[in-house]
């Protein structure tokens, strides 16, 4: 039985979730702005973040360190509505995976708290 929401996703999902998740990001008005750096890198630590965060190997921290996200992006400008176009992004991009829609949903409620934690203007 497959126990974290990691091994149900799976790593080639979740690189099928982040490809799509970008891609969207990168369209976004409101989003495309924050994101002025190598992109391949940023898909890289957000696979290794995410993968970490729902429950599989720690490749955040082997990679990159503690996670810290909050300080990380605190040079970032992020808004409530930057947070809320985030959300948005996500939820689009989870509803590409060929999963059951149950696990979408379980699979988004993972992030609300993450984007709100985010906001630091």
């Amino acid at each position: 039985m497959k126990n974290t929401i990691y091994e149900k996703l799976g790593a080639d999902r979740l690189k099928q979730l982040v490809d799509a998740f970008y891609d969207l990001v990168l369209e976004n008005p409101t989003l495309r702005p924050l994101f002025t750096t190598d992109m391949e890198m940023v898909r890289q630590k957000q696979i290794a973040f995410l993968t970490q965060f729902l429950g599989g190997p720690a490749l955040y921290n082997q990679t990159f360190g503690q996670p810290m996200m909050r300080a990380r992006h605190l040079p970032h400008a992020i808004t409530e509505e930057a947070a809320a176009a985030w959300l948005l992004c996500m939820k689009e991009a989870i509803q590409t995976l060929e999963i059951e829609e149950d696990f979408k949903e379980t699979l988004f409620n993972c992030f609300p708290k993450l984007a709100a934690h985010m906001v630091n203007r």
